[in-house]
């Protein structure tokens, strides 16, 4: 065992030989790097670009993200001290999911007073997500056969191409096939491109006022953290601050829906609907489109296994994503950093913990966010004996504000995947663009249907 952060010997470098190892220096310059980018996004703030009458609103939460990669991507020609390995690169993704939970739990707060108004909805929280899992095919499988890809298209379009994706389409295609090739190129797309990708098109959406905001809302919830805190921070920044604690709420609901269900929906009902509407459209859209990608090209390098942290690497990542939150919350939303906001913090980091530990003793048979949300509702649940008081002490802390660390990280951990990106192709990147937007199209449509009269 290190000495450092206390992540495990394979915790400081991959598995296979050759990388460098982290020591004590790379964690601490990793979370420097991530406070950095945290400060200049918050100062920057949001920034309007008008588009006609319409508008799209860039968050930190974007600069943060644009910051960690631009430095990743300027790593090979930065100065010794500033020059990221790309065992770092690593250590930011391995960081990212546990520190997502930390904005999970921050939303599941939000959701527990908000569960009768989210009851309200009806029907359009339940059938929105046949908009997630279905729109990914719909909007992305015909631009796909139109471009001349073939059963690439299959892996790229039957969902949004997380890791559940690919360990679906690896045990029943192999990773090696053209179904494979494709659900990596979703999967690298998504990474690289997501949150920035679904952040302005959400922006844009929200701008046409012609989506009731929490119809936009559910649509945010597709599976990932990084890409719903991106999305519903761009559709709240829209809103009155009444309906963005509205937004994050009804974007958490549909998010933790989507992670529950999702493997199994994905499995048994997307991958068998896209291969049969693939079955359907390639003799209409493809039979006569010379392929795009020839049967003999070179296989997309899979991703790395992901770094282990130990409990105490992963409970320092959560008290200093946690600081640089409360630091984004001063700058951006004027709220000084008294007991009463350290106290909010204390108790989200509270409700983490305990997720994490009921995730680990109950044998990871269900996903950590299910935990945390569900402790997070259970506090702030009307008529609880201390409902009141925890949503006024969390409540002064803002949820973007928790956003923009994590995606600090998620950009930081970005440039690993370039070089693997750009062997994709351009035909590729547009069917998984299309895919991610299908998955939020597919669902604020269905949620608007159901949506009557509005909530």
């Amino acid at each position: 065992m290190s000495k450092g952060l206390g992540l495990q010997d394979n915790g400081f470098a991959p598995a296979d030989a050759g990388h460098e190892g982290l020591g004590i220096a790379g964690p601490v310059r990793l979370f420097l790097f991530a406070l950095a980018a945290v400060v200049i996004a918050e100062t920057i703030g949001n920034v309007t670009i008008p588009l006609g009458s319409n508008k799209i609103v860039l968050l930190p939460l974007l600069w943060a993200l644009l910051c960690g990669a631009a430095l990743g991507l300027a790593a090979p020609r930065m100065p010794g001290v500033l020059k990221m390995s790309v065992s770092e690169q690593r250590l930011a993704s391995a960081f990212l999911q546990p520190t997502l939970l930390i904005f999970i739990a921050k939303l599941g707060l939000l959701v527990g007073g908000s569960v009768p108004k989210i009851l309200s909805a009806g029907w359009s929280l339940v059938f929105q997500e046949f908009g997630h899992f279905f729109g990914t095919m719909v909007f992305g499988l015909p631009v796909a056969l139109l471009l001349g890809i073939k059963r690439e298209a299959i892996g790229a379009t039957f969902s949004v191409g997380r890791e559940p994706s690919l360990a679906i389409i690896g045990e029943r295609f192999g990773m090696d096939s053209p179904e494979g090739r494709g659900v990596l190129a979703e999967y690298i797309t998504g990474t690289v491109f997501g949150a920035v990708f679904i952040a302005i098109l959400a922006s844009f959406i929200a701008s046409l006022n012609i989506f009731n905001p929490l119809a936009l809302a559910m649509g945010a919830g597709v599976g990932s953290g990084s890409m719903m805190a991106a999305a519903s921070g761009a559709i709240a920044a829209q809103q009155t601050p009444e309906m963005a604690k509205d937004v994050a709420t009804f974007a958490a609901a549909s998010n933790l829906i989507t992670t529950t269900i999702g493997t199994y929906f994905t499995l048994f009902l997307s991958l068998p609907f896209t291969l049969w509407a693939y079955s359907k459209l390639e003799p209409i859209l493809g039979r006569s489109r010379k392929a795009a990608i020839p049967a003999d090209a070179a296989p997309v390098e899979a991703p790395h296994a992901e770094m282990k942290l130990s409990v105490l690497a992963i409970i320092t990542g959560w008290v200093l994503i946690g600081a640089y939150g409360l630091i984004g919350n001063a700058i951006t939303y004027k709220t000084p950093v008294d007991g009463n906001v350290v106290a909010g913090m204390a108790i989200i980091l509270g409700v983490v913990m305990a997720g994490y530990g009921l995730y680990g003793v109950t044998g990871r048979r269900l996903p950590a966010v299910v935990w945390v949300s569900a402790i997070g509702m259970a506090l702030t649940y009307p008529g609880g004996p201390v409902a009141v008081d925890v949503a006024a002490l969390t409540g002064k802390i803002n949820f973007l504000a928790l956003a923009t660390p994590i995606l600090a990280f998620a950009g930081l951990s970005i440039a690993k995947d370039v070089p693997t990106f750009r062997r994709l192709g351009w035909r590729i990147v547009v069917v998984s663009l299309m895919a991610n937007a299908g998955t939020f199209l597919g669902a604020a449509l269905i949620a608007q249907f159901f949506m009557h009269p509005p909530v």
